[in-house]
Parts: structure tokens; C-alpha cells; sequence
């Protein structure tokens, strides 16, 4: 067969790399087909993958860049309402204050205005019995005092004296 032996391909005598006209068509033939199935079915999938790989790292930082901002304005928007929350409680503190002294102040006037009925309504008591104390004594006074005269006199005094 000639298929073994070595054919000039080139025209230099390269020795044992000269290649054989048989081996060269049939290495570029395999050649082909790898590169076809490389090229059609593998390199595709494996560009896909590497596609795949790059749309989820660029939108893995974009889904992370929009929750970073998301969570600035979840936060920025806790801050407001807790901002309100404060000045509402300092208002409703600054209320409670407010009434608490009103409160205080209608209380303190009700226990005056009780204060001074009671002192009024003693003072009316006292006078009244001093009023009865002095009219029993009195009585009783003008009795004694004639009875007081009447021993140091030694004789009867006053309206006795009849």
C-alpha cells in the first residue's frame, strides 16, 4: 500500500515530518468536525453559561444596588415617622403637662372655695354659740353680780331689794 509510505508534500526532503498526503486530509477532516461540534454545540452552551454567569453577577449588583436604595428609603422614611412619633409624644406630654397644671390649679381653687365655706361656716358656728354662751351668762351674771354685791354689802342689792 502507499498509503505507509511517505509522499512529497513539500518539496524539501523533511524526513520522518513530511507528512503523508492520506494522514494530512484525514487530520484536517477530524479537525473539521471537532471544530463544527466545538463551535455548534459546545462553545454556544459554554458562552451561554458565561452569559448566564455575567447577567447574574451585573444583576446580582443591580438587584443589590436597588435594595441598598430601597433600604435608604425605608430607612429615611422610619426616620420621618419617628421624627413625627417624637414631636407627637412631645405634644401630647406638653398637653398632658398643660391640663395636669389646670387640674391642679381647678382642684387647688375647689379645696379653697371649700376651705373658705368650711372657716365661714365655723366662723358662723362660733359666733352663734359665743351669741348663746353670752346670753346664758349674761343672765347668769346679772344673778351673781347681785348675789356678789349683796354679801359684800351685807344687804340685798338690785331688784332683791323690794
Amino acid at each position: 500500500m502507499t498509503l505507509a509510505t511517505n509522499s512529497t508534500v513539500f518539496k524539501m526532503d523533511l524526513g520522518p515530518l513530511n507528512p503523508v498526503w492520506a494522514e494530512l486530509i484525514l487530520g484536517l477532516v477530524l479537525f473539521g468536525l471537532t471544530f463544527l461540534i466545538l463551535a455548534k454545540g459546545i462553545l454556544p452552551k459554554i458562552k451561554r453559561t458565561l452569559d448566564e454567569r455575567d447577567d447574574a453577577i451585573e444583576g446580582g449588583t443591580g438587584r443589590a444596588d436597588d435594595l441598598r436604595a430601597e433600604a435608604a428609603a425605608i430607612r429615611e422614611q422610619y426616620e420621618a415617622e419617628l421624627a413625627e412619633a417624637r414631636h407627637e409624644a412631645a405634644r401630647i406630654r406638653s398637653q398632658a403637662t398643660e391640663e395636669g397644671s389646670a387640674a391642679i390649679a381647678a382642684a387647688r381653687a375647689e379645696g379653697q372655695a371649700e376651705r373658705d365655706a368650711i372657716l365661714a361656716a365655723g366662723s358662723a358656728k362660733i359666733a352663734e354659740e359665743r351669741a348663746a354662751a353670752e346670753r346664758e351668762l349674761n343672765a347668769d351674771v346679772e344673778a351673781w353680780a347681785h348675789a356678789l354685791a349683796a354679801r359684800i354689802v351685807g344687804e340685798p342689792v338690785g331688784a332683791d331689794r323690794a
